[in-house]
Parts: structure tokens; sequence; C-alpha cells
């Protein structure tokens, strides 16, 4: 691609190309012209060597860092309640109804826990495309922000929620809130200009997404029912009952899974005071924008440097004169220069490319198999063991009896190892092989885990063997999603035809896999609750996941590499 056609691409403005040579090179000789276009077609064939760009080389790494966090609010409020989901609906269900046999009572948990965890995503689907909207229209920061606080909220009101209404409401607000994922993305291209980081950048929102989920499944694991799982905390002894009351800390006991709620909304509450001090704007003709929280951030800044500046030089220093008279502590700040008109919006079908279509159909078959998974999987594990004593090679039934904090803690270990990955291994892959190398590994991962998965059911209870079997199970799919999730978005933002349509594209993205991840877990945890009843544990393993990840990797093979 010659220059002027990028540019043209950039702009949305058709250039051509003898237009795009200085006047020097109109006047030159025809050897002179044609030694300039051999050269310039040479550099456009040769291969572009892959750069190894160190994480400390990356520009702007304060606003990543802020946009880091932000990242964590979707997987800490997606992953949180995952361990002891089965216990949570169990805790729910059973207090409404205390009919029925052991099988169909797993049977409803299974059901109406898909159901659960499909709000998040479902809302999110809803929401994606106006959050979109409103980024592109008042700009990021200040989206970014409500969204925040939105999930803020929705999160601490979950974890005192005792209804299935409750909490199908709040976890909605919580899917509603967290709309936004694309409008990250759209950020980071934004914060990152130059294509040599580009690799490095976008692997940092994954890289968050994976510590978040190591983070909420940890918390959900372990902060579970504390009055039994923290006893020596909150139980009847416990440090923290003060009140001397029999079974524990009062409203640990009436609500025995809200400290993992309040958890999660201090962290992002956290990441909410941090990004109204300090992050940045992005969106076009609007990034010297500065508001009442960048002031006061930089204020702060300011003062925190005086006060280190002032203990170091202690006696006498000299003044900066800005340290002279009465001058209000917020002046000083340049105003913002004038908003420059936006780049012009191409037509709605022209965004719509080839490519584009390719990248999003891809974008939305990864979640509808791995968000299943990931709902599916702790259910497995927490399922009571059943008798294998007329169990065939296909029909057999029982998950693994797992309490949820060894599933917490043992699926935040995984998640460590994923965030290893994507650190040491993903770079180095995506060099040697490049992002649609990388994405069709993973795919080619992904149905193989899926086959294997349902025999865990015969492993014993206890002992070194059964933590092996699952831990590599586990791996196997953590080592797919690891290298598959960071090349979607590549992919997805390599295919969008200009840089000012990212926020709709990713809007679409974003809007697309919200969708799948809604479908994937609820149409999961149906067919997971038929397997049970029909003493076929695997067949949402064999019939729907190993079926839509070999539909993932047979799509694949229709998308090309782009190189922008």
């Amino acid at each position: 691609m010659s220059r002027s056609r990028a540019e043209s691409i950039g702009l949305g403005i058709q250039i051509p190309d003898h237009l795009s040579f200085p006047n020097s090179l109109s006047k030159a000789s025809p050897s002179h012209k044609v030694t300039e276009v051999m050269t310039t077609n040479n550099q456009e064939k040769a291969p572009a060597k892959p750069q190894n760009i160190p994480w400390m080389s990356l520009p702007n790494k304060d606003q990543l860092l802020l946009l880091g966090l932000c990242r964590l609010s979707e997987p800490i409020s997606n992953t949180c309640l995952l361990p002891y989901i089965f216990y949570l609906m169990k805790s729910v269900l059973t207090s409404n109804s205390n009919n029925g046999s052991a099988a169909s009572e797993n049977q409803r948990i299974s059901q109406y826990s898909g159901i659960l965890v499909a709000a998040f995503p479902l809302a999110q689907f809803a929401t994606s495309m106006p959050w979109a909207r409103l980024a592109d229209s008042y700009g990021r920061r200040r989206t970014l922000l409500w969204a925040i606080l939105l999930s803020v909220i929705s999160n601490f009101a979950f974890g005192f929620s005792r209804s299935f209404g409750a909490l199908m409401f709040w976890r909605t607000l919580a899917g509603i809130a967290n709309g936004n994922v694309g409008i990250m993305r759209t950020m980071t291209a934004e914060i990152v200009k130059e294509r040599k980081y580009e690799t490095k950048a976008f692997l940092l929102l994954p890289l968050i997404f994976n510590s978040g989920m190591v983070v909420g499944l940890a918390l959900g694991g372990c902060l579970a029912d504390p009055v039994v799982n923290l006893a020596w905390l909150f139980g009847p002894k416990g440090l923290f009952n003060i009140t001397g009351n029999e079974q524990g800390v009062v409203w640990a006991v009436h609500y025995p899974y809200a400290l993992p709620a309040m958890f999660n909304s201090l962290m992002l509450g956290t990441a909410l005071l941090l990004s109204f001090f300090f992050l940045r704007e992005t969106l076009a003709g609007q990034e010297e924008h500065v508001d009442i929280g960048i002031r006061y951030g930089r204020f702060v800044l300011r003062n925190a440097k005086r006060i280190i500046r002032s203990r170091k030089n202690s006696g006498y220093a000299a003044l900066a004169l800005d340290e002279f008279g009465d001058t209000p502590p917020l002046a000083g700040i340049k105003p913002a220069p004038p908003r420059g008109p936006p780049p012009p919006k191409p037509p709605v079908a022209t965004i719509w490319t080839r490519d584009v279509i390719a990248a999003l159909v891809s974008f939305a078959l990864l979640p509808l198999h791995n968000g299943a998974f990931m709902h599916i999987f702790p259910v497995f594990l927490s399922n009571p063991p059943a008798e294998h004593s007329t169990a065939t090679l296909f029909h057999f039934n029982g998950g693994l009896g797992l309490k949820s904090p060894s599933i917490g803690l043992w699926l935040a270990l995984l998640g460590i190892c994923g965030i290893m990955l994507q650190l040491f291994i993903y770079p180095r892959m995506q060099a040697r092989i490049g992002t649609l190398g990388n994405f069709r590994v993973a795919l080619y991962m992904f149905p193989i885990t899926y086959l294997i998965v349902p025999y865990l059911s015969f492993l014993t209870p206890h002992g070194f063997g059964n933590w092996f079997c699952i831990i590599l199970v586990a791996w196997s799919q953590v080592m797919a999603r690891t290298l598959a999730i960071p090349s979607t978005v590549i992919l997805l933002t390599n295919a969008a035809p200009a840089k000012h349509v990212l926020g709709t594209v990713h809007g679409a993205g974003n809007m697309v896999t919200s969708l799948a991840r809604a479908i994937g877990p609820a149409l999961g945890g149906w067919v997971y609750a038929w397997g049970i009843d029909h003493d076929l544990i695997g067949a949402v393993w064999w019939f729907y996941l190993f079926i839509i990840a070999v539909c993932a990797l047979a799509w694949s093979y229709r998308m090309r590499p782009i190189a922008q």
C-alpha cells in the first residue's frame, strides 16, 4: 500500500497517487522516477522485521495503567460469583422450595445459574452501541467514569440480594455498566498511535482481564460464606463477632455472599477515583480538554511533589516564582485550545467490509463457547460425585464435589498461569507466526480440551492424580484463550477501514461478543441440565462446546492477515 493510499484511507479522502509526490520529483529525470518507484515497490514488498518492544518503552504508561484499572470492572463483576454460584443458587432456590430429589435440584440450579450468568453479557449486548455513541458524542472519559460508578453500585447491592429476582436485577445493571469494553479498546488504540507498540498495547487489556479474573475468582472462592470459610474472623468466636452472636457476625450470617461483593465495590471505587483525577480524554479534537477532576488531580500531584522536595531539601531552598503571591492553587493551568472539527464520518456501508465482518464473526464465536465454559466448569466441579457402576464410555453422570474455596483458588492459580503466558509466550509466538497464526493454534486446542473434560468425573475425590488431571485440562483451556482473546482484538482493530471508526467497530464487536456470552451460558446451562437428567454429563461438552469450537476453527480459514 502506497503512502498516499494509506493517507486516503485514514482521512476518508481519495488523493491521486501522482499528487502525493513533492514538486521536485515531478521535474526529475525519467530515470530518477523509475529508480524512485522501484525503491518504493521494493520497500513495500520487503517483509517488516518484527521488533521486540520492551514493556517499559510503551508510551503513556500512566494512561494505560489507569485504563487497565478500569478494565478490571468487567472480569471482577463477571467472574467473582462463579466459584460459589452453585451454592448461591442452592441457597436461594431451596429457601423457596423444599420439594424434589437431589437430581432435580441440581438440574434447577444448573438452569437458573445459566440464566443468572447470561443476564450480565445480555445487558452488555443491549448497551454496547449506546455506550459507544455516547463516547463518540460526549467523550471517552466522561462516559467511562459514569459506567464505572454504576458498576460500583450494582456490585455492592448484588451481595445483599436474597431472591432470584433481586439477583437478576443487580446482575443486569452490572452488565449495563460494563457495556463499555469497546470504549476502552478504542482508547487503547488512541493512546498508542504507533504501530510498533500495537501488539504490547493490545496485550495489556487481556492481561488486565486475566488479572481481574484471578482476583475475582480468588475473592469469590475465599470470601464467600465467611462464617464458614473465615470462621476465625466471622464465626461464633471470630474477631469481628463483637456482639457475641451464637452463629457468627450477624450481617455475614444473613448475607453470606456480601463480602466478595463489598471487596469488588471497594476495588472498583478505587479505580473510579484514580480515573476521575488522572485519566485524560482521548477523543479526537478533545485531547487537551481539562475538567474539574483533572484540575484537582494535577493540583494534588503538584502539592505532593512540593512536599517531597521540601522533605529532601530541609533548610533553605530556592522558591519557584509561582510560589510568591496569592496565586490560586488551580491557576497556571493552560486552558484547552479550541476544539477542531471532528474528522468526516464515512458512510455506514463502507465500515462493514469483508474483513470487518469476518473478524466480527470470529469475535462472536470465541465467547460463544469460552463464556459457556467459564460458567459450566465451576458448576461441574461443584456438582456432587455420582456412582459409576453402570457407566459406559459416553453414559455417565456426576461432578467432583469441590467446595467454593478450592474452586476459586485453583481457577485463580490457572489465571496467573494465563498472565505468565501472555507476558512471555504470546509476544514470541506473535512475532514468529503472526496474529492469525496464534489465533488458529488456540482454535485447535479448544476442541481437544472439550472432548476430555467430562471424563474428569471418573477421578477419585482426593489425591494428587485428581488435581493433576484437573490442572492439565484447565491449563489447556487457559492457554487457548490466552492466545485467542488478544488475537481477536488485534484482528478486529486491523480490519477497521479507518482509525476514526474504531469506536464504532469495537462497539459492534463488544455488542456481538456480549450477545454470544449471554447465549453461551444460558444455552450451555440448559444442555448441561438436560445431560444431568439423562445421565449424560458430557452432552454439553461434546454436543455444544466441541461443535462451536470446530465451527470457529473452520471460520478462521476465511480470514486473511491484514497489515495496515
